[in-house]
Formats: C-alpha cells, structure tokens, sequence
C-alpha cells in the first residue's frame, strides 16, 4: 500500500484528489484489508482504477486541449466568409460552432467553456475526456464518501468494540491527525461529489443535444427573436448520433471540428447566419454611456454601495476600469451592472462595470443644459 501511496503523491496532481486518495485507501486498508478478504481487495483494486481513470482523463483533457482554429483562417470557398464572423485578434473568419476564448486568447473550435479546472478550454478535442474525468471523479468520490464514513464510524466507536464486540469488527486506529484527514477529506468527497454530478449532468445533457453552453445562449436568444416560432438548430442529428460524435472508448470525437453534419433543411451555415443578425440587432441596441464616477476594476466593490456588492455580474467575465469622461458603448444591461466596450482604445477594452458610475449620453447633454 505505501508503493501506491508513493505513486499518488508524486503525480503531483490537484490537491484534492491526492489528499482524498491517500486518506481513503488508508482508512480502506483497515476498515477492508485488501490482504485478508476478496472483497477488501476488489473494494481496494475499484479505487484504485477510478482514481486512475480520473488522472488519466484529467490529463488526457488537460494536453489535448480543445483545438484551435489556425491563425488567419479562412474557408475554402471565400464566398463562404459573407456568412461568418471575423476575429479581430486572430486575424481570420470563425468557423462554425467556433467562438474565441479571451483566457486562451484564441478561437476554440466548438467551444463549451473555459474551465479553470484544467486551465484551458472544453472543446471538439477534449470534451469525451472531460465528460469521462467528470465521471470517474464522481464514481470515485461516492466510493471515497462510503470508505470515509465507515471508518470514522468504526475509529469512534472503537472502545465500545473491544468491550461489547465478538472480535469481528474491522479495528480502525486513526490519531489525531489522521482523524481531523479524514474528517477533512470527506467533506472534500461529498462536496466535489455533488458539484462535479451538476457539472457531468449538464455536459451530458450537452452531449446528447450536440449543443455546447454558448449555443444554448444563441438559441435561447433566436427563440426570443422570433416571437415564439422555434428555432431549428442544424447540429441535433438524435442523441445516438450525438452521443457518438463525441464519446467513444478512445474519446476521440469525430470529424475535423470545422465541417459538421447537419439536419435535413438546414445547411453549414444556418447558425453562423442567426448569429450575424443576432450581432446586428445588438448593434442596434447598444447605447453611448460617458463616465461619471471612476471605477476600479474590482470584482466585489464596496464604495458604490452595498447593492453593487452584493449582486455582481457573471464571475466568468472581466471587468472593466473606468476613468471620469470615457465613453463606453452598453451592449448588455442588469439591475445595478452594465457591460460595455470602451470607445478610443487601440486595444480591445470590455467588461462589466457599476451603472451608478455612468450615464447616457443623451441625459448627460440634456443636465449640461440645464
């Protein structure tokens, strides 16, 4: 057991799981021996496995990586480019399904999202192996949660098992230590249990859709454009064909993440289309707002007051610092937030800021008047 141990450890892999890892196949090794039953040495070799499918898959998903679009691309037929975005930062057309990604600071093809787990993006390469980790880590962690609790059950109750018992029990010695690990650990089990069973439900649900976060938000948005008649999103082929798009033994998904099958009656461009005149209606929406009151850039900030402290924007997104008399185009609008592009900068500036610091250009000229 201490060679496994050993093993996890030098992985250096996220704490959680090296701390869960070691604490559970401890606790697993007197709760269950592994050398004195089969069923201590399957509970043990289950373990084991899942934690090792969890590694293999997180790092699977971490080098892979989502795949990027080459810099400077373009379709074949440049007919083509009338239907789809141009990437300022790349230089180049986004490709279907393609958005670009300010973390990684390049357009990720199929892009789900960028998630700080793995430090990159899910996307076409690596979205079968970050449902697979997803999964193995929550088969791990109810295992860990089984193995944890019956421990400390046992460590507790100890004494009482050496008076009153008839010499069966398992024997679990844990210290101080170990105890407060363990304790420790198992909180560890059951929150990442329950996060992570959110987290794999929605990306499955994505699978079996073939539609990743942000294309929810594009049809979610063409639906309401249309005043009630549905949008037909071209990329729903009936979730067995979705599903094999994606998983496989290897993982390995189909197609060149460019090019995509699509339903009868729609065509490769149908959702580059409706994004286009998504982008043109919000053109038309965007309102000119000029800095009143300048704004840090802080994520929680508590000098514009305790309503813009305590009802912050999507945590995903920048924020954007402002400075008395810029100017800043709203494109999006909340309650006590407002998001923006600065107008005059040679670098693209965007994010969320207060709107106590900011008001429209219209009512500006109109108070200058009076």
């Amino acid at each position: 057991m201490l060679l496994v141990y050993l093993v996890i450890l030098i992985l250096h892999l996220p704490g959680i799981i090296n701390s869960v890892s070691f604490t559970t196949l401890h606790c697993s090794s007197m709760w269950w021996p592994y050398r004195e039953s089969w069923g201590g040495l399957l509970n043990c070799a289950l373990f084991i496995t899942l934690s090792a499918l969890t590694i293999f898959n997180f790092v699977s998903a971490l080098f892979k990586g989502p795949g990027y679009l080459p810099l400077k691309w373009k379709p074949e037929n440049e007919n083509d480019t009338q239907y789809m975005q141009y990437c300022s930062v790349c230089q180049g057309f986004k490709a279907p399904r393609s958005h670009h990604c300010r973390k990684c600071n390049r357009c990720v093809l199929k892009m789900d999202h960028h998630c700080p787990w793995i430090n990159t993006c899910v996307g076409h390469l690596n979205h079968g192996n970050f449902t697979a980790f997803l999964l193995w880590a929550v088969l791990g962690c109810a295992q860990a949660c089984v193995v944890l609790s019956c421990s400390l059950y046992c460590a507790v109750n100890r004494t009482w098992y050496l008076y009153y018992g008839n010499g069966t029990e398992p024997v679990v010695q844990l210290g101080l230590y170990m105890f407060t690990l363990c304790i420790f650990s198992l909180g560890l089990s059951c929150g990442v249990m329950l996060s992570v069973s959110m987290l794999l439900y929605f990306q499955v649900k994505s699978i079996l859709k073939n539609q990743t976060g942000i294309e929810d938000w594009i049809i979610e948005k063409a639906n309401a454009r249309r005043d009630g008649s549905t949008f037909i999103y071209p990329y729903n082929l009936g979730w067995r064909e979705n599903w094999k798009q994606v998983v496989n033994w290897s993982c390995t998904p189909l197609g060149d993440g460019i090019h995509w099958p699509v339903q009868e009656g729609c065509h490769e461009y149908t959702l580059t289309i409706e994004q286009q005149k998504q982008k043109n209606e919000k053109r038309q929406r965007t309102r000119l707002y000029t800095v009143v009151r300048s704004f840090s850039g802080w994520w929680l900030p508590i000098v514009h007051g305790w309503k813009v402290f305590c009802s912050p924007p999507c945590l995903d997104e920048a924020r954007l610092k402002l400075d008395v008399n810029d100017n800043v185009r709203v494109t999006r609008w909340r309650k006590h937030w407002l998001f923006g592009e600065k107008e005059g900068q040679e670098k693209r500036m965007r994010g969320w800021f207060p709107r106590v610091c900011v008001v429209e250009v219209t009512e500006h000229k109109e108070h200058k008047t009076q």
